[in-house]
């Protein structure tokens, strides 16, 4: 990388402009602060060199998106046609979108344009809200072969509920304006599922300055894996190690919510005393140790969050079902790609399931389409889905996921909503996303086509109420070598 980057710079040269504002090769500019992996953006002096041109034009988009995300004036889509999910279809309708917020919508005819607002004529193309995804890895790997840009997961110990994928989400991932680009405005992120407990998720938003202005609930759910590729059996018999069989997982899970359940009585007992002990004018007790790891257990053994619960095969499903049961865990369901002989037992449990990628082949006992036709037979018995790319360089795949199962039975309208309203609902945001309604966070895409069709380009983006530059390194690039 002797071109790129020299004592931590970023080398090029020549002169550009991004969005009106002129960057040169001289003077005040940028560097990546190497530690650990790019984290921050610090002042420097443009070095001579010009492999990263490109590279320094899709930064400065980022920094230019960290002024304050608020919307400047009204906006006004007129004349395409709206996918509302929630209430139908408007033809040669109208969306205003003020103060971020979605103001109004309907019928052109009928919709007032308020004063001085920006009237963007969008006919002929379709408008509809912003994708969510509701698993995917954004933000915590860049190169999947290069180990100091991955922070999936932390492999020490398998019961690591007190990780936070907040604390590693990398807001300047070069992935996200691609995933942005397909019409992703919102996602679920999570941890590599090598652990059963391997962290919690977070809710971000596809846009903002910085991974706190992206982050829309910390610790929203938590992955409860139990596909058997958690056990620690890889690499011969010498190298085994607890727990290398199912049983081990489910023994290993028990414990860990029975001490999450022993420390809260601990504490509970604590406060006891501690009162008494005020009241009596005696000297007050010690408190327990803190223990993170059941610290952050505690909110879903209480109710109070979601665990996503993994399981592939009938008998594993069954055994983690139980298991959350047992200490009356509210969960969704997650990666039940080959678990068809058990559907009915699946919609009995009358909670949501996450699926995807619907590419995954069948085992060699199943039929060519099991996969394929799983959001279909889901949807038969009533069961709500959504789905997931479960990835980070495929995210912008999303809606071609949902197409795809339409053309295994799925209706049209439950594919879009398994990408909208849906995930809004299980992720329980849907009093702000997931469909175009008025008060709603205007996150809302324009394509020229129908959002489910390959051959369909998404020409904007709005995120509450800003319109996001459609570029992104692929397109920094392709500019900078087609001249």
């Amino acid at each position: 990388m002797k071109d790129q980057v020299a004592g931590g710079r970023w080398q090029m040269a020549g002169k550009f402009s991004v969005l009106g504002s002129q960057f040169s090769e001289k003077g005040s500019g940028l560097r990546c602060q190497v530690s650990g992996g790019c984290r921050s953006l610090v002042p420097f002096d443009f070095a001579q060199g010009s492999a990263l041109r490109a590279s320094a034009l899709f930064v400065a988009v980022i920094i230019l998106m960290a002024t304050a995300f608020a919307q400047d004036k009204p906006v006004v889509l007129k004349g395409g046609k709206l996918l509302t999910v929630t209430h139908g279809v408007i033809e040669n309708g109208a969306l205003v979108i003020q103060g971020g917020k979605i103001a109004a919508l309907g019928p052109a005819a009928s919709v007032k344009v308020p004063a001085g607002a920006q009237v963007i004529d969008v006919s002929g193309m379709t408008v509809y809200p912003g994708l969510i995804d509701s698993e995917s890895n954004l933000g915590l790997t860049e190169i999947s072969a290069e180990a100091m840009t991955n922070d999936l997961v932390e492999m020490s110990d398998e019961i690591m509920p007190h990780m936070h994928t907040a604390e590693a989400f990398h807001a300047e991932s070069a992935l996200i304006p691609v995933a942005r680009m397909n019409g992703i405005t919102n996602a679920v992120i999570a941890p590599e599922s090598s652990d059963t407990l391997p962290g919690q998720d977070s809710f971000i938003q596809l846009a903002g300055g910085s991974a706190t202005e992206m982050l829309l609930i910390r610790d929203n759910a938590m992955p409860l894996n139990f596909t058997g590729d958690e056990r620690r059996n890889k690499g011969g018999f010498e190298k085994r190690k607890f727990p290398s069989t199912r049983m081990g997982l489910a023994s290993q899970l028990r414990q860990a919510f029975l001490d999450a359940q022993d420390y809260k009585a601990k504490w509970a007992e604590y406060g006891r005393k501690k009162s008494d002990a005020a009241r009596d004018k005696k000297v007050e007790p010690a408190p327990p140790k803190r223990d993170l790891k059941s610290e952050a257990l505690l909110p879903y053994l209480e109710g109070k969050k979601t665990i996503v619960l993994a399981a592939e095969s009938p008998s594993d499903l069954e055994t983690a079902v139980n298991l959350a049961k047992e200490f009356q865990l509210k969960f969704v369901l997650n990666h039940i790609s080959h678990s068809q002989p058990v559907l009915d037992y699946v919609a009995s449990l009358k909670v949501p399931v996450i699926v995807g990628p619907i590419y995954e082949a069948p085992k060699e006992d199943e039929r060519y389409d099991t996969v394929y036709r799983l959001p279909a037979e889901l949807h038969k018995r009533g069961v709500k889905i959504a789905f997931a790319s479960y990835s980070a360089h495929n995210v912008r795949n999303l809606p071609d996921q949902a197409g795809y199962a339409t053309a295994f039975g799925l209706p049209y309208d439950e594919a879009l909503k398994a990408i909208t309203i849906n995930p809004a609902e299980i992720w329980g945001v849907a009093d702000k996303l997931g469909s175009l309604d008025v008060g709603k966070n205007a996150n809302v895409v324009v394509a020229n086509g129908d959002p489910l069709d390959v051959k369909t380009d998404v020409q904007r983006v709005f995120i509450e109420g800003r319109e996001i530059p459609m570029t992104s390194r692929q397109t920094a690039l392709r500019d900078l070598y087609s001249k």
